[in-house]
């Protein structure tokens, strides 16, 4: 893997960017990704961890489409499949070839219980199907999630999701949303034993705060959304136990750590004893190209009507060229040996940032599993008190201009680079966010 480090032609964004997102911005609709409107970036091309904007600077891509571009920019394994998939046959939810191929593929990373496995084309669309196929197999009703989570934005999984349950009327009825283990943040004031007493809350919220006919708990193995929070070790082992205690099924929603980013094929795995009655998986899958999908126990998937014909199909759910693309993902990853590389460049990196935190003053928390990293930013270490939106935008901004793409996600900076980053790239990456953080200056209070 050989190193392409920023290469600066313009500044950041450019003219040509510029040009281009203006003429997009008369005709788009607005609501689209706030890192994009911060940054008015228009990239034309990428390989590997690097994007190329139009007006020729290079720069390295810490964000990989929010986690999705696993296998890096212009894989030319990717390219090939597609390219040739699409010279046959691209829709259609028929049996195919590339579909078999990646289901017998899928079997061999997912633990044997988890047997059945359907696909779909995005994430959103694959948590509703988990969620309805949880209620089909249980007969209950509540879907149990955690603060701080993300799983889309429909009308089902929007009452799951931090931050969108307000504003577009009354949320979809029949869920309940507890503290999720957060040691920097726990909202119980125990990062020691934050793991247990956020699962001793769940209990007690779940008695005494729900109809108790709980359907499932859907937990993410890491927040994203919440800035890559990683919880204790345990919290996912202890959340099952409830779930198994009160005959909930146990949803793990792998959409930003699945497909070797932690290491394991997927981040459930680091937990010995964690059975997932629901894998969701996505984002990585296809490397770019929409594919999401769930994976089950034999038995829950016959439940009806979820299992009946047409009950769980999708449109564009596991066409030809969808499976295409994603076989050659999931083959590259593990040709590659790209989860052993990511817990290796991972670690390099958190090593790297822990010792930013030691200089920087506005660095709170640094926290990784694998390729999945963040950082908190804060204007003081002991009230944790995280920066503003229009300072972390200052923030992200500058690292821009210094040829760094990263993801803020409220006071957080999120590092999640393909799966192929190099060392090189990684440390130079590291370096220019460093400079940022140590050089940045807060304004006072009310300033």
């Amino acid at each position: 893997m050989l190193a392409t480090l920023p290469t600066l032609q313009t500044a950041v964004p450019g003219p040509r960017s510029l040009a281009l997102w203006e003429r997009e911005r008369a005709i788009i609709a607005p609501g689209l990704q706030s890192v994009t409107q911060w940054a008015r970036v228009s990239f034309s091309h990428g390989r590997g961890a690097v994007l190329w904007d139009v007006d020729g600077n290079g720069i390295l891509d810490f964000m990989a489409g929010i986690g999705v571009c696993s296998i890096g920019h212009a894989h030319p394994a990717h390219v090939a499949a597609i390219a040739e998939q699409a010279g046959k046959i691209a829709a259609g939810s028929f049996t195919s070839a590339p579909r078999v191929e990646l289901l017998e593929e899928l079997r061999t990373i997912l633990p044997p219980h988890l047997s059945r496995i359907q696909l779909y084309s995005g994430g959103a669309e694959a948590v509703e199907a988990a969620l309805r196929l949880a209620r089909c197999a249980t007969g209950k009703s509540t879907v149990v999630s955690f603060w701080g989570g993300y799983h889309g934005k429909t009308e089902g999984t929007r009452p799951l999701s931090e931050g969108e349950q307000s504003g577009y009327g009354l949320p979809a009825p029949g869920t309940h949303a507890v503290p999720y283990a957060n040691p920097y943040r726990c909202v119980f004031g125990c990062a020691d034993d934050c793991a247990k007493r956020s699962a001793q809350f769940l209990r007690e919220s779940i008695e005494h705060g729900t109809n108790r006919e709980i359907a499932a708990i859907i937990v993410e193995p890491v927040q994203g959304r919440g800035g890559n929070v990683i919880p204790p070790p345990g919290f996912l082992k202890e959340i099952q136990a409830v779930a198994r205690d009160i005959g909930a099924l146990l949803i793990v929603d792998e959409m930003i750590t699945g497909f070797y980013r932690t290491g394991r094929p997927f981040a459930f795995m680091h937990e010995a004893g964690v059975e997932p009655d629901i894998l969701i998986m996505g984002k990585g899958f296809g490397n770019g190209y929409p594919i999401s999908g769930i994976a089950t126990r034999d038995h829950i998937a016959q439940a009806e009507p979820w299992g009946k014909p047409s009950g769980n199909s999708s449109s564009y759910g596991g066409n030809a060229l969808a499976c295409a693309a994603a076989l050659a993902t999931l083959r590259v990853l593990k040709a590659e040996n790209l989860g052993a590389h990511a817990q290796e460049v991972g670690a390099f990196m958190l090593d790297r940032l822990t010792g930013i935190m030691a200089d920087s003053p506005i660095v709170g928390e640094v926290r990784g599993k694998g390729l999945l990293l963040g950082i908190e930013l804060v204007r003081d270490r002991g009230t944790k008190q995280g920066l503003s939106r229009d300072e972390m935008r200052e923030v992200f901004t500058e690292i821009l201009a210094q040829g760094v793409l990263v993801m803020p996600s409220g006071s957080a900076l999120r590092i999640n680079p393909p799966l192929v980053v190099s060392r090189e790239e990684a440390a130079a990456g590291i370096e220019i966010i460093g400079r940022v953080l140590l050089r940045h200056r807060l304004q006072p209070k009310g300033a």
